[in-house]
């Protein structure tokens, strides 16, 4: 496997949330993880506190394949970019390589002013074309 970029690696990924058009954001998802690669989301604090309210002891949600990780970024950008209200971000010199993981940071951001409203840590593991076999997201205020 060649050295990843991996401020590249985060910038590509913040910008398949913002994509507005539903070809070139399959084609990004497509090109950014592998076909069998897999998204899992720690929930915040609220939505896993009401799931075990709800008797449901794990809480972990779980994106895998293109068309499940497109299915999610879909949602993701119709609830927060499509609104106008905000935009992804990586945020700036966050990330860092180590052999075939790479962890970034990434913000949402007021779409007018800019301003961090919240964000989160992103760990992935790439697979040998570089493509992201494993995404591991907590988000965090």
């Amino acid at each position: 496997m060649s050295q990843i970029d991996a401020q590249d690696l985060a910038a590509r990924y913040a910008a398949v949330w913002n994509e507005s058009d539903p070809g070139l954001r399959r084609r990004a998802v497509e090109a950014l993880w592998a076909p069998d690669g897999v998204h899992l989301l720690q929930p915040p604090e609220e939505m896993r506190a009401e799931a075990a309210r709800l008797g449901f002891a794990g809480t972990t949600l779980v994106a895998r394949g293109h068309a499940e990780l497109e299915a999610r970024v879909t949602r993701a950008h119709e609830e927060f970019v499509a609104t106008g209200e905000y935009v992804f971000r990586a945020a700036p010199d966050s990330a860092a390589a180590l052999e075939d993981v790479v962890t970034f940071r990434w913000e949402s951001v007021l779409a007018a002013t800019g301003a961090v409203t919240g964000g989160g840590l992103e760990f992935v593991t790439v697979d040998e074309d570089g493509r992201i076999s494993r995404d591991c997201q907590f988000p965090a205020l």
